[in-house]
């Protein structure tokens, strides 16, 4: 009898289970919605010392002043570097240090900043007329957010 019981409760649940299927299109917007919230919370990829290896460890911050848009990199390690966002059309400048910023877009909305030994790999607004530029040169492009 007690096994009865467990085989008429084991199929209750499992009738249960079936009627609370999740829906496919709430899971996906749920699945969407996390993506991008992971890509809104100012974390990038970024190979810093002239490691390999990226990962999402690196934070993001703009502070707006008098002389424009300054981009704050945080490195996991407690290191910083600060960048100017330009506005005509080659995205960004280091903005202390003598290390030039060199900026190249690796896919659609993300360029790679590389300064020194230290790599970043931003999500960005590309012009459409600044690919062609970058493939006739090794010119920075305009870059934001």
């Amino acid at each position: 009898m007690s096994m009865r019981i467990s085989s008429v409760i084991a199929f209750s649940l499992l009738l249960t289970a079936c009627d609370n299927r999740p829906d496919n299109e709430i899971l996906a917007e749920a699945e969407q919605n996390a993506a991008d919230q992971a890509l809104d919370d100012g974390k990038i990829e970024c190979a810093i010392n002239g490691e390999s290896d990226y990962t999402r460890g690196c934070e993001t911050e703009r502070l707006a002043g008098e002389d424009g848009v300054t981009m704050i990199i945080r490195h996991p390690d407690g290191g910083f570097r600060r960048f100017n966002v330009l506005t005509d059309g080659r995205g960004l400048e280091a903005a202390d240090g003598f290390d030039k910023a060199k900026v190249s877009i690796v896919e659609d909305g993300k360029i790679m900043v590389v300064v020194g030994t230290d790599k970043y790999l931003i999500p960005a607004k590309i012009k459409s007329d600044a690919k062609s530029e970058t493939a006739a040169a090794d010119e920075p492009v305009q870059a934001g957010k």
